[in-house]
């Protein structure tokens, strides 16, 4: 695994396992105060073209706590898109840095930074990817229950980024995966068909909807979103006037869907909701 810019092309299936394990243990050595230098010496570099809270400070602490060292470049700190090529951009800075983590627009910028440079390049967020997300819901969901191959989870909302990389994570999981969108901002067929064909190996069960009540049926997880592909947010309105239908039912087995960000699980039994994964340091 050279690049993490979305799951299909880039992880397989044991090294999913490997980074979700890798990341509990770091997390659990975090946590009892236990040094882990392992990229002691090495350098990330953090382009943000979009800012986040979150993820840039999960990345810089991340960093720090792994004895490496985070340098934040803004769209005002590099000459991209003024000037300058993504594939100048890549030549230059893969020969200062040991690796790459951009959060952007554009899906193809990041494919394309990875094609001309020479170091790992992690997609911190795109349009159509967020795939760094996906791996902390994983994570948390797998703290919680113990495993993922079989669990299932349902996505409620805009067919955005998120949706786009949790098609893809539970497919290469092994975990079954309904995603309830509305018709007019559904997930596209091309990361359909990626989940579908990685699903065919793990065995993991995909059902693609507009019926969030038929979506949620059986589930282990629940998770909503609201943001669409272009990153303009919806208002909580309007997604919860999209699934209506949902909130006048009553869920099976107790479950309850809120609009919140995505990632949701319980330990008070099949299904219910504790906070998301915002630790993203744990998955570096």
């Amino acid at each position: 695994m050279k690049h993490f810019i979305d799951f299909h092309t880039d992880v397989t299936i044991d090294e999913l396992d490997a980074l979700i394990n890798t990341a509990i243990d770091l997390k659990a050595k975090t946590k009892a105060s236990v040094p882990h230098p392992i990229l002691s010496g090495k350098s990330l570099g953090m382009i943000f073209s979009k800012s986040s809270t979150r993820t840039r400070v999960s990345f810089e602490v991340g960093m720090y706590q792994l004895g490496g060292q985070a340098l934040f470049l803004s769209s005002d700190d590099i000459q991209l898109g003024r000037g300058e090529s993504i594939e100048d951009t890549a030549k230059v800075l893969t020969r200062m840095l040991d690796c790459i983590m951009i959060r952007t627009f554009s899906h193809q910028d990041i494919v394309d930074l990875a094609r001309y440079g020479d170091i790992p390049i992690i997609n911190g967020l795109s349009d159509d990817q967020h795939p760094t997300q996906a791996l902390a819901d994983l994570i948390t969901i797998k703290e919680h229950k113990g495993s993922l191959k079989g669990l299932k989870l349902a996505y409620v909302g805009d067919g955005n980024n998120v949706a786009n990389s949790l098609l893809q994570a539970c497919a290469k999981a092994g975990m079954h995966i309904s995603v309830a969108t509305p018709s007019t901002h559904a997930c596209p067929q091309f990361y359909v068909d990626q989940a579908l064909a990685d699903a065919k190996i793990t065995g993991s069960e995909i059902l693609i909807t507009e019926d969030p009540v038929a979506a949620i049926q059986a589930l282990h997880l629940q998770a909503v979103g609201g943001v669409l592909p272009d990153g303009a947010v919806r208002q909580e309105r309007e997604v919860l006037e999209d699934h209506a239908d949902l909130l006048a039912a009553d869920p099976p087995q107790g479950c309850r869907v809120e609009a919140a960000d995505v990632g949701a699980v319980d330990d008070d039994g099949p299904c219910g909701r504790v906070e998301q994964a915002v630790d993203g340091a744990d998955q570096r």
